[in-house]
């Protein structure tokens, strides 16, 4: 009884911490001062032992808004393999996580083989500012917007980007929703109408950008 009563608790657990968004792949849990993403002999060089590394090592990067960065690379065989993991990874970074399909631009490589590693060259080019990533604003579900969209109102914003943890079925349609009827309290229903984009396009969203210009 008291096993089963543990296994439940743990379950808890797992809900209230986030295990869960473990389960469904998020892009957000990656820990910027673990000495798991940095070589420990340099400290401006982040190392990667697997393709899910590289991943989150070039999602640190892009929350940084870091142009230029080495990759120690170890467990590859040959350049070509290193090669291939490199281009996947980026084009999942670039392509499928929210800030990645928010923020980058492009993102290249240049590999160098050492004796037993790869020295990889990141480039990023970025379509948004510095400011701009530290300024999105994270949210459990489309239900923050209300507030959100109001608070950034009030203090005269043009724009903002909301991460969101949660994204369930008609969720942009609640969206235009909240929209419209933010901009019928404020008074703007004969102002322009704001531009909603939706990051990464295709798939499940996970940043909304909102662009309230006048």
């Amino acid at each position: 009884m008291r096993i089963r009563a543990a296994a439940i608790l743990i379950a808890s657990l797992c809900l209230l911490t986030g295990c869960s968004s473990l389960l469904d792949r998020e892009y957000s849990v990656v820990e910027e001062h673990s000495s798991k993403f940095w070589e420990s002999e340099t400290a401006d060089t982040l190392r990667a032992e697997s393709y899910q590394d590289i991943v989150n090592d070039l999602l640190l990067l892009v929350g940084r808004h870091t142009e230029n960065a080495m990759i120690r690379l170890y467990n590859y065989a040959d350049e070509t393999t290193v090669s291939d993991a490199l281009e996947q990874a980026a084009a999942e970074v670039q392509q499928e996580t929210p800030m990645g399909a928010y923020a980058v631009e492009y993102i290249t490589s240049e590999t160098q083989r050492q004796r037993s590693y790869y020295d990889v060259t990141i480039r990023i080019s970025y379509r948004r500012s510095l400011e701009q990533i530290q300024a999105v604003v994270n949210a459990t579900s489309t239900a923050a917007l209300p507030d959100l969209l109001n608070t950034a109102l009030e203090a005269g914003k043009t724009e903002l980007a909301v991460r969101i943890g949660y994204w369930g079925t008609d969720e942009a349609i609640k969206v235009e929703e909240t929209v419209a009827e933010v901009r019928e309290q404020w008074g703007l229903t004969e102002s322009p109408e704001w531009t909603v984009s939706y990051y990464p396009e295709e798939g499940k969203t996970g940043l909304i950008e909102f662009l309230m210009e006048d």
